[in-house]
């Protein structure tokens, strides 16, 4: 009979284990055990690896903007930075990685569209870019897109945005693609093209690297309007609720400027005042 109670009494313990198991914490909620995603008492984050100013992986380090707006915002969720898991996302792969579970948020220039709407949820915006162009600091003649007529523009290879230039603005402009912003750097500073063009903040940063400092400027013209969002999975209203919240906060206690400056110190950068900072969007 005691063996008989002892073998139930371990059932009991075995079943109740399993379900702790499977009973989750909401993100922001910690519970020491369980997390965001299930996979300790972390919160895994995914940000780009190589865009200077925004996500850029250094060794050990994580800077930006983008990865400091995530610290502040799973900060106010509950975590603190070393539980936070950086995993490089790359803009193809996006939604995939927030439908399979390998990241549980995302901040990485990652534009609120409604076509992204219909797979994964939004959180923000917490700041607005616009197509602009980069060029050498010394430039006078660029002024816009219009004035890249006849001129070499760089853009990363399978980017749109300087087919845009040449479709609505320079029809004579020649396109030059390379394989990330860091090459587009380095064939502006060499003269073999006249400018670089992508989001603002994303031009702004890279002129802010330190390898850059001085050689280039934003020209400032912002041509299109870029929302920045935290991407979530479907389904994730009370979660975006409260990284709403947060970044409300984080405007309202200054920080959000702070960030700016920070990331984009010495080009001169002012993010385009009539969209930032932005107003959050109501979570459906």
């Amino acid at each position: 009979m005691r063996k008989h109670t002892m073998g139930l009494l371990a059932m009991a313990a075995v079943s109740t284990l399993a379900l702790s198991a499977c009973g989750g914490a909401e993100v922001g909620e910690p519970s020491g055990d369980d997390t965001a995603a299930g996979g300790g008492d972390t919160i895994r984050i995914g940000i780009k690896y190589d865009q200077p100013g925004l996500g850029l992986q250094e060794g050990d380090e994580f800077t930006g903007f983008d990865t400091d707006v995530a610290r502040y915002v799973a900060d106010k969720l509950g975590y603190s930075e070393d539980q936070i898991e950086w995993v490089e996302t790359i803009s193809a792969n996006r939604e995939t990685a927030l439908q399979n579970g390998d990241v549980d948020m995302i901040f990485a220039t990652y534009s609120i569209n409604d076509e992204r709407k219909e797979l994964i949820d939004f959180a923000g915006p917490y700041f607005v870019a616009g197509q602009d162009l980069l060029v050498a600091a010394d430039n006078t003649d660029i002024k816009g897109p219009e004035d890249l007529e006849g001129k070499n523009l760089c853009s990363v290879t399978g980017s749109t945005s300087a087919e845009n230039i040449k479709k609505d603005y320079a029809e004579g402009v020649q396109l030059v693609e390379r394989g990330g912003y860091a090459e587009c750097a380095t064939a502006l500073a060499s003269g073999a093209v006249d400018a670089v063009t992508t989001d603002d903040i994303i031009l702004a940063g890279l002129a802010a690297a330190e390898q850059n400092a001085g050689k280039f400027k934003v020209v400032g013209a912002p041509f299109s309007e870029e929302r920045y969002g935290v991407g979530l999975p479907d389904g994730s209203t009370d979660e975006c609720e409260k990284i709403n919240t947060a970044i409300g906060e984080m405007i309202e206690d200054g920080t959000w400027e702070e960030l700016i400056a920070k990331n984009t110190e010495g080009t001169d950068y002012t993010p385009n005042a009539d969209l930032n900072p932005p107003e959050q969007d109501a979570c459906a």
